[in-house]
């Protein structure tokens, strides 16, 4: 077990490395009762012996060594799908990330339920006061809130959840020595502190345009719900919702008027069969927090 994490490490520091090769290679190595545990695993065909030579998976081990010499040094953990602090909500979602990095209290991650917040990084004052409305109740219920640390709607939700004595996680795109975007480090040095922001990325990986939609993914699956508070129609933040639709989770939804435009995705999303949220009262039951 332990040898087949260290591979898994050495593997997501890899050069040339895709979900579906980490998977095989994992399942190689591990006993048929821990690919149980992990379901994605189960279908995937292992590699054949010629295969499971290939070394371009693997950083060289001295570069490896220094890197994770620089991880302890900024307080950087790693946090393996094989590890006990690994969320088993995550692991039921399409393609759950092998590793996730870690800044901050990792022991948020096993508080439950989870509620993820996205919307638009053009965020109105009807979305940000309807945040400032419902979080009070949701926070006094022991809902943690998961966001993704973009301008408008997810930074309102970290400082709402902040302010109001909560627990926040923001997972980011791109790795932690290169925060996006550039105005909200200091929220990013904040929540490190206190609170917990994780990465599927090696710390020195630069955010790409492809990294946030499938951050997404993570930000709704460690999530029993996703409220979705101001969304244009084909918005970003309609990708969480359906990540979220497919992993069988509880999708909400805050309704606008019809002359708004951050108000076409969400209004969309209810007509789609959303649960329409008024008060916190709409997100509790839904959670069955009583």
């Amino acid at each position: 077990m332990d040898e087949v994490r260290k591979k898994l490490i050495e593997m997501i520091h890899g050069p040339e490395t895709s979900w579906v090769q980490i998977g095989r290679r994992i399942k190689n190595g591990l006993p048929p009762d821990l690919v149980q545990r992990i379901p994605r695993l189960e279908n995937l065909p292992v590699f054949s012996k010629q295969t499971d030579c290939s070394t371009s998976l693997f950083l060289p081990k001295d570069t490896l060594s220094e890197r994770l010499r620089e991880y302890e040094a900024n307080h950087i953990s790693i946090i393996t799908i094989l590890d006990p602090e690994y969320p088993d909500i995550l692991k039921q979602i399409y393609q759950p990330p092998w590793a996730l990095f870690a800044i901050g209290d990792v022991s948020i991650l096993q508080k439950e339920p989870k509620l993820a917040v996205v919307g638009s990084r053009e965020a109105t004052q009807y979305g940000k006061n309807a945040i400032r409305l419902l979080f009070p109740s949701l926070i006094d219920r022991g809902i943690a809130i998961v966001s993704g640390l973009a301008k408008g709607i997810d930074t309102c939700a970290h400082e709402c959840a902040i302010r109001n004595g909560g627990k926040t996680i923001a997972v980011i795109a791109g790795g932690f020595f290169h925060i996006y975007p550039e105005e909200n480090r200091k929220l990013a040095a904040e929540i490190m502190d206190h609170q917990l922001i994780l990465s599927e990325y090696p710390p020195d990986t630069k955010p790409s345009r492809w990294q946030f939609p499938m951050r997404n993914r993570i930000i709704s699956g460690l999530s029993r719900g996703t409220i979705i508070i101001e969304a244009k129609r084909k918005s970003g933040s309609l990708i969480t919702a359906n990540y979220a639709l497919n992993e069988g989770r509880e999708v909400f939804s805050l309704p606008g008027s019809i002359f708004n435009p951050l108000s076409g995705g969400t209004n969309d999303l209810i007509q789609q069969g959303a649960k329409l949220v008024t008060n916190a009262n709409d997100i509790i039951e839904e959670l069955r927090i009583f």
